[in-house]
């Protein structure tokens, strides 16, 4: 008997609609090929709605998003809107109410796809950052006093348990296990804790303590490295190649996984998942929602295809997203850019290529 998956559709905002419609092309072609069925059911939550209504995701949707098997996102982001409104009310309450504790950012840099780092090849640039994703500076905590005078004072507070660390980490070494034995490549190299624990004393001496000890007891075979936050910058542009799962809190992960984007060749190719491995996941291109693209058939779809295919991969139809991905790389080889207008080809026609592929 085939599988059924129910998959929860937030098309959003901007090009959001115009990328999924490419992803679910990609989607609905490797379902025929492999015998499975996928049940969409769309939901209009994102700006437009939050103008019309002032509603961003209410509680009833989170109750529907726990009966689907994944969420399938666009892009949330709406220029008439006021910059966190969307973010905070849709993208963090979806995270933190679906407990998805880990965002998921394959960066690979994929054949004819352009670099900004010189002399770089797809061999050099093939590493995965696991980013905590409901703790950290993100969960709120802090508050303002005075606001408006000059002794105003702001405080946004990094707070982490020891239980939240331990399964963002245990999900990174198991990952780091499973890559290890799937090519001698990676296991030659570490797994690489980033934090900045010689200054944030508390939370970065908890993330290395608990590294240490979780690594030294139950994964003792796999290499171990540390990185300070901003070295990993560094040595993310001079030495990718150096790096196969880097693991780290939320702030940091944010940012080393935009540097990530640009150095696989930009957003247009990357696409990144907010995962709970108990529940229901969510998956999404890096990009925003380019609203200045919007309706001229010129934004690069490729990041929400590969979106649809690490949705498969989780949902363990591996073989269907192995398929896609190779149908991506096809038609990159034929593409003369990822940056929307100079592809060579519109948007619907690089989805109609890749489907066809598969």
């Amino acid at each position: 008997m085939s599988n059924t998956y129910n998959i929860a559709v937030i098309p959003g905002d901007g090009t959001g609609p115009e990328v999924v419609a490419e992803g679910m092309k990609a989607l609905d072609a490797a379902s025929v090929r492999f015998g499975f069925r996928l049940n969409y059911t769309k939901y209009d939550f994102g700006g437009e709605r939050y103008l019309k209504t002032g509603e961003t995701l209410p509680e009833s949707a989170v109750d529907e998003f726990k009966r689907h098997h994944a969420i399938y996102l666009g892009a949330i982001g709406h220029p008439e809107v006021k910059p966190g409104i969307l973010e905070t009310g849709i993208l963090l309450k979806a995270r933190f109410a679906l407990d998805q504790y880990i965002n998921l950012r394959p960066v690979r840099l994929y054949p004819n796809v352009e670099t900004p780092i010189k002399d770089k090849q797809p061999e050099d640039i093939d590493f995965v950052v696991i980013r905590e994703n409901t703790g950290g500076i993100y969960t709120g905590h802090g508050g303002s006093t005075r606001v408006g005078t000059q002794d105003e004072i702001a405080t946004q507070l990094m707070v982490y348990d020891r239980r939240t660390v331990d399964r963002c980490l245990r999900y990174a070494f198991d990952l780091k296990k499973k890559r290890n034995g799937r090519d001698k490549r990676y296991a030659d190299k570490p797994i690489t804790l980033v934090h900045k624990r010689n200054v944030l004393l508390h939370c970065g001496d908890l993330w290395y303590r608990a590294f240490e000890e979780m690594g030294g007891s139950d994964y003792p075979e796999i290499k171990r490295d540390y990185n300070h936050v901003d070295a990993a910058n560094m040595w993310f542009v001079k030495n990718p190649e150096w790096f196969d799962v880097v693991v780290t809190e939320n702030l940091f992960g944010d940012i080393i996984t935009d540097l990530g984007a640009m150095i696989q060749g930009g957003l247009g190719v990357a696409a990144g998942g907010n995962i709970n491995p108990e529940g229901v996941s969510m998956f999404e291109p890096m990009g925003g929602s380019a609203p200045k693209y919007k309706g001229k058939n010129v934004i690069n779809p490729m990041a929400a295809i590969g979106a649809a295919m690490m949705m498969l991969d989780t949902l363990g139809e591996t073989e269907a997203s192995q398929a896609i991905e190779s149908a991506m790389v096809s038609v990159m080889k034929k593409m003369k850019s990822q940056a929307a207008g100079n592809m060579g080809f519109t948007t619907t026609e690089i989805g109609d290529m890749v489907a066809s592929n598969i």
